[in-house]
């Protein structure tokens, strides 16, 4: 089933946090978004602190616990993406939480999407190709953060 309210982006080559602003608007409009190559996208920085400064998530624990639990950290390149999608939605709990079932987010370009008829988007102005400094990739984020996927 497909509406013309379904929309496909491939995140290969497109900075993380300007993806986010993107898909964040889409999906307050009504929009289903599907994001695929959600591994390709990039983070702007330099890559060893880009690195270590996603590896500083481990070290926040809570105060009940602080020895066995700490809060659930992202480690694979879809949760990352939708933390930062997550993150430029509205502040409501409900409605955050109604517009993050809108959101797919995949590894790789799977099957299931290819069958569908979605409407493609193309988000200029967040190509890596723009930026004039280094970048890493989430899927390599991601591997550092532990993540055994793709290889």
């Amino acid at each position: 089933m497909s509406s013309s309210r379904e929309v496909l982006i491939d995140a290969d080559g497109l900075v993380l946090g300007r993806l986010a602003t993107a898909v964040a608007k889409l999906l307050k409009c009504g929009y289903r978004v599907y994001i695929v190559n959600a591994e390709k996208a990039v983070i702007s920085g330099e890559p060893r602190a880009v690195k270590e400064s996603y590896a500083l998530w481990f070290e926040i624990k809570t105060l009940r616990n602080p020895s066995e639990q700490s809060p659930h950290r992202p480690r694979n390149p879809v949760t990352i993406v939708k933390y930062a999608v997550r993150g430029m939605l509205p502040k409501d709990p409900f409605r955050k939480l109604v517009l993050l079932r809108r959101l797919r987010v995949y590894v790789g370009y799977p099957d299931e999407v290819k069958s569908m008829k979605l409407w493609r988007i193309d988000i200029p102005e967040a190509r890596a190709a723009r930026l004039r400094h280094e970048y890493v990739t989430v899927g390599e984020v991601a591997e550092y953060m532990g993540w055994r996927g793709r290889r």
